[in-house]
């Protein structure tokens, strides 16, 4: 269902430095995860930390709606009591995907290899977003997609009943795509083969050995290449979710940038795939020290304390682009308050996420008084060492992380940053706003 109330928002200058100790919520990527391989394993999983926004309650009531018991006991509780590989029943009803992208992706790779028919829908900012880049892998395994013209959701998915594994080279770097091919060779006949031009995410791979199955990963230049033993009986296995490296950037770069700040963000998941924003500020002179770090659930995980201090320009290499793919709204914003011209570079990906977030941060910017430019897939700050002009009213296009961003430069601004809809926030980052100013953030409604 769509979301039609809407939650205008604006951010004040800070008046005084921000402070405190926060954990921020469960990792989005590895709650989807735990939820769909929860459902495909044998036996009872239960998961701690799990996000429990919008975009992952999606994916819940999706692997409920194939089968899967899925249950809330508490706060980030959860259990899952899977139906195996293979396992999965028809729906009854269309799986409304809502916002999320990941679960739409992901659960097209798992549809694709279980006999049954489903039809898959999503809020009109998904509805938006083209599903060919991971269809059309999938067709070779014997699935059948149907969607509207440009590839676009609705969409319906008949899938194999003698599947046949896959082996396929991704034309461009994309966890999403990468995930929906290993996900579909869990019920595929011999090997599954995917090889990566770049190395992604890798939280499938990770979670795929956690739950039993058997993967390799060979390296292959700057790519890397992985295998999947199909037919797999996974069995059930606990996930401890860390907290998402992609929510702590905001109030993490929200501390860089307030003058005297200090925070300790607790218990944030460190895997080296994820962290190229973290690699990318220490760059830029940012004050960014991991404290306690450990493995929780098969993952790094550490605390980080963060200092406030000045930011000079960052020029970030293409490969890197691939760990730190959702942190570019917020990076540009922590350029636009450095010293110097900034370059992000290899930014296509970014055409095809929630909203052209390429454009649509390049627009942010440029409402709020910061000089900034598009060279192809490029993104050009320039940052004069002091606080952005700010003042603008910023279209979010239903962008979660363009919102946020919006309102971490309103805090740092000389004059206050509006968005025209902060609803969507929810979707991966509950109780943004309330966690914000319980570190001293002015953040209003309306």
């Amino acid at each position: 269902m769509d979301q039609t109330a809407t939650r205008p928002l604006l951010a004040r200058p800070a008046t005084r430095p921000l402070g405190g100790r926060l954990a921020v919520p469960g990792d989005k990527s590895i709650s989807h995860r735990a939820l769909m391989f929860g459902a495909l394993a044998v036996g009872e999983t239960r998961i701690t930390g799990l996000l429990e926004g919008e975009d992952v309650l999606r994916t819940a009531a999706a692997m409920r709606a194939l089968g899967a018991e899925v249950v809330r006991e508490g706060s980030g509780r959860w259990r899952v009591a899977g139906r195996g590989v293979g396992g999965l029943a028809e729906p009854e009803d269309v799986l409304d995907m809502g916002n999320s992208g990941t679960a739409a992706r992901l659960l097209c790779g798992i549809l694709a290899t279980h006999p049954l028919f489903a039809v898959m829908t999503g809020d009109a900012s998904l509805r938006r977003r083209p599903m060919r880049r991971v269809t059309a892998p999938l067709a070779a395994t014997g699935a059948r997609f149907s969607a509207r013209a440009g590839d676009l959701l609705p969409l319906a998915v008949e899938g194999a009943r003698e599947a046949l594994p896959l082996a396929y080279r991704l034309p461009v770097a994309s966890a999403q795509v990468k995930s929906a091919v290993l996900l579909a060779g869990l019920n595929a006949r011999g090997l599954t083969r995917v090889e990566e031009p770049e190395a992604t995410r890798d939280h499938t791979e990770n979670m795929l050995r956690h739950f039993g199955a058997t993967v390799e990963v060979a390296v292959a230049g700057p790519g890397r290449v992985i295998t999947l033993a199909g037919q797999p009986e996974l069995r059930a296995a606990d996930v401890a979710v860390p907290g998402d490296p992609s929510s702590a950037a905001f109030p993490l770069v929200a501390a860089l940038l307030v003058a005297g700040s200090e925070i300790a963000l607790e218990g944030v998941g460190l895997n080296p795939l994820r962290t190229g924003l973290f690699t990318t500020l220490r760059e830029m002179g940012a004050s960014v020290t991991v404290l306690r770090e450990r493995r929780e659930g098969g993952e790094p995980v550490g605390d980080l304390a963060v200092r406030a201090g000045a930011l000079r320009a960052a020029d970030v290499p293409p490969e890197r682009v691939p760990s730190m793919i959702d942190e570019f709204p917020i990076l540009a914003v922590a350029c636009a308050c450095a010293t110097g011209t900034s370059r992000m570079r290899g930014l296509a990906e970014l055409r095809v996420k929630e909203s052209d977030r390429l454009s649509a941060t390049a627009a942010l910017l440029a409402e709020n008084g910061v000089t900034v430019r598009i060279e192809g897939d490029d993104l050009l700050v320039h940052g004069t060492g002091a606080p952005p002009a700010g003042g603008g009213r910023v279209a979010t296009r239903m962008d979660h992380r363009l919102a946020m961003s919006a309102l971490v430069l309103g805090l740092a601004a000389r004059a206050p940053v509006a968005i025209d809809d902060g609803a969507f926030i929810d979707t991966s980052f509950p109780g943004f706003v309330t966690l914000m100013r319980g570190l001293g953030a002015t953040i209003e409604e309306g």
